[in-house]
């Protein structure tokens, strides 16, 4: 493993880890989901995949999948510019707004089966998050006025029925005609909450993506309401990590420590304060995001460089190895690295992608296997393709990675 000196990466480096990033984005991760995961019968995309490409279309499909799938797909097309992933991406649009649209009461429905049924009719605040980031990026990518006007629509809808006007913040969901739902929790294995953190983080991404797309005074307000929110209520300064649980007025259940999401909340915290553009509240979040980045280098990754999944409030860790964190902390400590020149975030930049690179990525049948035991071997029970196995982390730290490489010309030296 290269020890990173003198601050950072020559140019001769930055080429090559620059050009590993391309090559895993365009040569497999693009390649396995727009070969794989379309079904052309049914339309949309397979509920399920299996490593060894087992399809399984009794799986839910979840309106998370899709608007993560659109997202994948646009930021290729806009960044890369192949007509293919265009193609992917007009193909997630028209799903995601002909499969998952309630016309009867407008929002995403939270799941659906293979012949466009709904199996979850409500509407989780998160998964409608999750189509506004894609909508906005597939508007970015195409300009596509139809997609703003959806993305503009959910905005009205969430602000109207899941805004607390009170004490800040999003419910986490309603039912299907915008009523409060009685249990919001996006899987049995979360306590019950009237706010989470990882519902406002990805409200925060939505919010900062569609700015980019339509800078309005509202959106302005609430993207600057949610940084907030998350300074104040969410980061805990004293320990750098996120509380998870919240009821109405922000009192947080203590439930363990996420690394995953401590490391991707680290960048998208201070990404979403520079598209806002208030100096005041980048100050605050690069401090705080700062924080939360060294409390996870010290903290929250084994000696192999891998991320830690989850720390119990007892101590005790869980020795999976999830592939997202794995790809968060790629961004997150090069975030860290580019904000303060520390050497030792790029090494745990390189070292995170070393181990994605030596276990994650499944060189047989393509794409990132999604969890590994604590002997970094794949569950063979977790599927590839499913509600929540999606491509939009991964993707994205290849994305994030070619253009970061790209804009940030600094010297280095390596030995051993």
């Amino acid at each position: 493993m290269a020890n990173l000196v003198d601050g950072g990466f020559d140019h001769g480096l930055r080429e090559m880890w620059q050009a590993q990033f391309r090559d895993e984005v365009l040569g497999n991760i693009l390649p396995f989901w727009a070969n794989h995961t379309l079904d052309h019968e049914h339309g949309g995309f397979y509920g399920g995949l299996t490593n060894d490409l087992t399809i399984h279309n009794e799986f839910p499909r979840s309106a998370v999948l899709c608007g993560r799938i659109l997202w994948t797909f646009a930021c290729a097309y806009r960044m890369l510019g192949d007509p293919r992933d265009l193609a992917v991406a007009e193909y997630a649009y028209a799903y995601l707004k002909q499969a998952f649209w309630d016309q009867t009461y407008g929002g995403l429905y939270w799941s659906i089966d293979a012949n466009g049924q709904p199996l979850a009719d409500h509407k989780q605040t998160y998964a409608q998050s999750f189509a506004i980031y894609g909508l906005a990026e597939y508007v970015r990518a195409t300009g596509d006025q139809s997609a703003l006007e959806l993305a503009q629509t959910l905005f009205h809808l969430i602000e109207h029925h899941a805004f607390d006007s009170v004490y800040g913040g999003y419910i986490e969901g309603c039912d299907r005609v915008w009523q409060p739902l009685g249990d919001s929790r996006l899987s049995k294995l979360e306590p019950e909450a009237r706010k989470t953190m990882n519902t406002m983080l990805h409200m925060m991404e939505a919010y900062a993506n569609l700015l980019r797309v339509w800078d309005v005074a509202d959106v302005r307000q609430q993207l600057a309401s949610l940084i907030e929110a998350c300074c104040e209520h969410i980061i805990d300064p004293v320990q750098g990590r996120f509380h998870l649980f919240f009821d109405d007025q922000w009192n947080h259940h203590e439930h363990g420590i996420s690394y995953g999401h401590d490391i991707e909340g680290s960048w998208l915290l201070m990404e979403a304060a520079h598209v806002l553009g208030d100096e005041h509240l980048i100050a605050k979040a690069e401090t705080l995001a700062l924080g939360m980045a060294d409390a996870v280098y010290r903290n929250g990754r084994h000696a192999d460089g891998s991320i830690i999944h989850e720390r119990a409030p007892d101590g005790s860790i869980n020795l999976e190895r999830h592939w997202w964190p794995q790809a968060e902390a790629v961004v997150g400590f090069y975030n860290a690295y580019q904000a303060t020149g520390k050497p030792e975030f790029a090494q745990a930049a390189y070292d995170s992608w070393n181990f994605i690179q030596r276990y994650f990525i499944d060189h047989d049948h393509g794409d990132w296997f999604k969890i590994l035991d604590a002997q970094n071997q794949p569950l063979g029970a977790i599927p590839k393709v499913g509600p929540w196995e999606c491509p939009y982390h991964h993707a994205r730290v290849c994305f994030e990675m070619i253009e970061r490489l790209a804009e940030h010309n600094v010297s280095v030296q390596m030995r051993g």
